[in-house]
């Protein structure tokens, strides 16, 4: 029996050509939109590549084996179409458990939903496994009268965006499996390097593509990975049908970002780790989150849950939101951008965006640590923020 290599040399190995004299290390990219078909095609014969293509499948086998799903998963033309197909997993009607702080455009996804097929949203603090386990039976306390019976679908993101809460994944996915409701986690933040939900108990996991798997702010890419062959089949034909579909170059530019996503990951959580632990102590700080520190109120699920604390951190910076705004302007070597994920260091005010949740502090900053030498980066960070305070 073939030994499960680890992730670190998953990202490496997978998705590589036949080992054949004469064969390309990487796998080549196939510019076609079309192929010579048959009045009956086979399983799996390639037809027409917005419903299949070999440029796609290199990156999905590994991110399947990354995930550890047994199957590739699916590659999409952005993270948001992957969370949408997913999200359409609901039913008409169906409730969604979901956090309260997530991804702000996966909350607009979920109330456009509502809007259109009656889903009815139910947000929750995701990090009270309770209250969460409440919602999902449908007594919940915070709960409508029309809103009644158990959830369809529950929407994890640990940690959260932004505010990095951690959810129980394996309590949280149990707790679903009992009324019958499918557990999908965005798993953008962590990368399966630090965290596998579908080991955890859920049936479906999301990533942005965009951000860390890619890794370099050049590629928009999403992706779906599940164990269940249905589910599987449901969100390949939502692919096909609504038209998702990544380009072959974008995928190439992922798959090699991928190869170095263990190095990434690894200088990039160190880095985070000393800046928040040095952060603690700046007389400019009002507050620093970071999983990986022992006052994180979930600091000891996230070390049960995880192989790392990841590369994302929060910052309020005493002054509010103006001096949070100061800052932003005043770092030389930080970019003040609204992505993560990459080798580059980012730092971004959440609440200049109108749909960011309203109980996300008005000056709370994410950081995206980078992959930068760690001293520059404080450097840098420590006189923007003696300068936010003038």
């Amino acid at each position: 029996m073939k030994r499960r290599l680890r992730p670190a040399t998953v990202v490496v190995e997978a998705g590589r050509p036949v080992r054949t004299p004469g064969a390309p290390v990487n796998s080549p990219i196939v510019m076609s939109s079309t192929y010579v078909g048959h009045e009956q095609p086979g399983p799996g014969e390639l037809v027409y590549a917005r419903i299949g293509t070999e440029s796609w499948e290199p990156l999905e086998e590994a991110l399947g084996q990354l995930e550890n799903a047994g199957r590739p998963g699916l590659l999409f033309a952005s993270g948001m179409a992957a969370i949408s197909a997913a999200l359409d997993l609901t039913p008409v009607g169906g409730a969604v458990v979901a956090p309260r702080h997530a991804y702000h455009e996966s909350l607009v996804a979920l109330r456009h939903q509502a809007e259109r097929s009656g889903v009815r949203p139910r947000l929750v603090d995701i990090a009270d496994t309770a209250a969460v386990r409440a919602a999902i039976r449908g007594d919940g306390a915070d709960l409508g009268a029309a809103d009644t019976g158990p959830a369809a679908l529950v929407w994890l993101e640990t940690p959260t965006n932004p505010m990095l809460e951690i959810a129980d994944v394996a309590a949280i996915s149990a707790a679903a499996h009992e009324v019958g409701a499918i557990v999908v986690v965005d798993n953008t933040f962590a990368t399966p390097l630090l965290q596998r939900p579908l080991e955890l108990g859920a049936d479906v996991v999301v990533h942005s593509v965009t951000k860390y798997l890619a890794g370099h702010s050049d590629v928009i890419l999403g992706a779906v990975v599940t164990r269940d062959e249905n589910l599987l089949a449901r969100v390949r034909q939502r692919r096909t049908t609504a038209g998702g579909v990544a380009g072959p170059f974008e995928a190439w530019l992922a798959l090699r970002g991928l190869r170095t996503l263990a190095l990434r990951v690894e200088r990039a959580q160190a880095n985070a780790h000393e800046l928040a632990r040095r952060l603690q102590d700046h007389p400019a700080v009002l507050a620093v989150a970071y999983p990986g520190l022992p006052d994180h109120p979930q600091h000891e699920l996230a070390t049960n849950q995880m192989d790392g604390y990841g590369s994302i951190l929060t910052l309020r910076v005493r002054g509010g939101a103006a001096a949070a705004a100061r800052l932003t302007g005043g770092v030389h070597l930080w970019l003040p951008a609204t992505s993560l994920g990459g080798v580059e260091s980012m730092v971004e005010r959440r609440r200049r965006w109108p749909n960011e949740a309203p109980t996300v502090p008005e000056d709370l900053l994410r950081v995206s640590v980078g992959i930068e030498d760690v001293e520059d980066l404080w450097d840098d960070l420590d006189q923007a923020l003696r300068a936010s305070q003038a």
